[in-house]
């Protein structure tokens, strides 16, 4: 957990640094973190859409210029030719429902994570999927 911590030190978002790592036979295979795509400018020079609309954390995901750390880390790993089935993920943050959905489908075993919102949704379909979940305590 100590290295998705430092991962997500990288994170240009200003609400939440998140930072998540796929490991498998004891090998980190990619690693990402929160913020807006490849090329593009970071909240930072931006400013944040959803806090200037006032939406709450855990919601309407689509409205942020940023990725999830999740999210990244499965690009990166795709964007190399990287195979991450049967891996396991360690993440900052419990993965939301739209993150839980890609993991699933890029056959990602176990997640670690230490904190996050609940978003009961994404906890069902990780279940039925037979990912199983622990949270690491700080």
């Amino acid at each position: 957990m100590g290295i998705a911590k430092m991962v997500a030190q990288r994170s240009t978002c200003l609400r939440r640094h998140v930072g998540a790592i796929i490991v498998k036979d004891k090998r980190i295979l990619a690693t990402g973190y929160n913020g807006a795509p490849a090329g593009l400018r970071h909240c930072e020079e931006t400013g944040c859409l959803r806090k200037e609309a006032s939406i709450p954390s855990g919601t309407h995901h689509e409205l942020c210029r940023g990725l999830h750390a999740e999210q990244n880390a499965i690009i990166q790993a795709a964007y190399h030719g990287i195979s991450i089935a049967g891996a396991t993920l360690y993440c900052t943050n419990r993965p939301c429902v739209i993150c839980s959905k890609m993991i699933i489908n890029a056959g990602i075993e176990k997640i670690y994570y230490e904190e996050g919102y609940d978003d009961p949704l994404a906890a069902q379909m990780l279940e039925e999927a037979g990912i199983k979940l622990v949270r690491v305590k700080q």
